[in-house]
């Protein structure tokens, strides 16, 4: 094997089309533009949604329903037992994104209550269900909202 002796595969590198460069080439005269037009002059710029001055397909269909998406709160949240199954007894939002459990830090973290407790767990989150802080207190644990902490 020599680095020298390398080429690419058959077939994998084409050359480029010569475009304008005469009627022998087969691109020629109007360099595959066709005939006159918007598109054949220089400077046009292909808007995906212009029909041509008819009014645009997402004009003609009526507005229906409603979306929440621009005011939609994005929250990560974890389960009770997911924190039990760690064995630890400070969880903080650093140690679960270290552990993979969350993908983020910068968005909030809410603690469900799905699951039961032997043993108490002191957690710091953003928020937490009902359930979760009855639990929480039920076996000596607490739960510690991070804002009351940053303040």
């Amino acid at each position: 094997m020599n680095l020298g002796a390398l080429s690419p595969a058959n077939g994998s590198i084409k050359n480029s089309k010569r475009i304008g460069r005469g009627n022998g080439s087969g691109q020629g005269r109007t360099a595959g533009k066709g005939h006159k037009g918007y598109k054949s002059r220089s400077g046009t710029k292909n808007r995906f949604h212009f029909e041509g001055g008819q009014t645009p397909l997402m004009r003609r269909l009526p507005k229906r329903g409603f979306s929440n998406y621009g005011f939609r709160k994005i929250v990560q949240i974890i389960n009770l037992e997911t924190i039990t199954s760690l064995g630890l007894n400070k969880i903080d939002k650093s140690i679960l994104y270290d552990m993979g459990i969350i993908k983020k830090k910068d968005i909030p973290l809410k603690v469900l209550g799905n699951g039961n407790l032997e043993k108490p767990i002191e957690i710091c989150a953003d928020m937490f269900s009902k359930s979760a802080i009855e639990k929480l207190e039920k076996v000596g644990g607490k739960a510690i909202y991070k804002w009351l902490i940053s303040s």
